[in-house]
């Protein structure tokens, strides 16, 4: 008799993976960085710009970009060392930081601080990668690449440097943003570029395993 159905010795017990809950840390502080958004916004957009209006809310703004983004390390961090980590999260987290970046984005094209193409360029490209990861979620799962993540590490510099008031110092001190914001537009598209690729080759490799695994039967 084949061994599959015979039961478990007496007294065996088998562990049980627990499910991890979403209400955690790491969760709670991706909700926090998402409510900190509308603050944000009224901040940087009553600072005026360059904070001409008022320097107060301007730092403010500054200040509460600075606290979201280090919620989003640490929930990050504390998901991945503890082992919480939840299909809410995988979600959440990444929306939280579009919804945050987008908002800093679009504030100071509005303000008239940063040029629309590069808000417009950023922004497609960062919801159209969204988009097409869920689309193709069913061929497998498409890991952040070391350009993404150098990608995100620069853009978060390029926008904590604009956010500062340093117009009212005089134009030359806006020149190492737009500097750094000119390579984060270059590296965004070209990282969406691969992803694009990358996209096309996960389906690609998973459509030829279905062929070969109809073919065998």
């Amino acid at each position: 008799m084949s061994d599959a159905h015979t039961p478990a010795p007496t007294g065996e017990v088998r562990a049980v993976q627990p499910r991890t809950s979403n209400w955690n840390v790491p969760n709670v502080l991706t909700v926090l960085r998402i409510i900190a958004v509308p603050f944000f916004i009224v901040a940087l957009v009553s600072g005026g710009t360059f904070g001409a209006d008022d320097p107060t809310h301007r730092w403010l703004a500054w200040v509460i970009f600075i606290l979201a983004m280090l919620t989003d390390w640490a929930d990050g961090y504390l998901a991945r060392s503890r082992n919480l980590i939840t299909s809410f999260g995988k979600i959440a987290d990444p929306i939280a930081d579009k919804f945050l970046t987008g908002a800093a984005f679009i504030v100071l094209s509005a303000l008239g601080e940063l040029w629309w193409w590069v808000t417009i360029v950023i922004l497609l490209r960062e919801w159209g990668i969204t988009v097409m990861r869920l689309f193709v979620i069913k061929y497998g799962v498409m890991a952040a690449s070391k350009g993404g993540k150098i990608k995100t590490v620069l853009q978060t510099v390029a926008l904590v440097l604009m956010l500062l008031p340093l117009g009212q110092l005089g134009l030359g001190w806006l020149v190492p943003g737009w500097v750094l914001m000119g390579a984060v537009t270059a590296i965004t598209v070209w990282t969406g570029l691969v992803y694009v690729r990358d996209a096309y080759i996960l389906r690609r490799n998973w459509l030829q395993a279905q062929a070969s695994q109809g073919g065998g039967n």
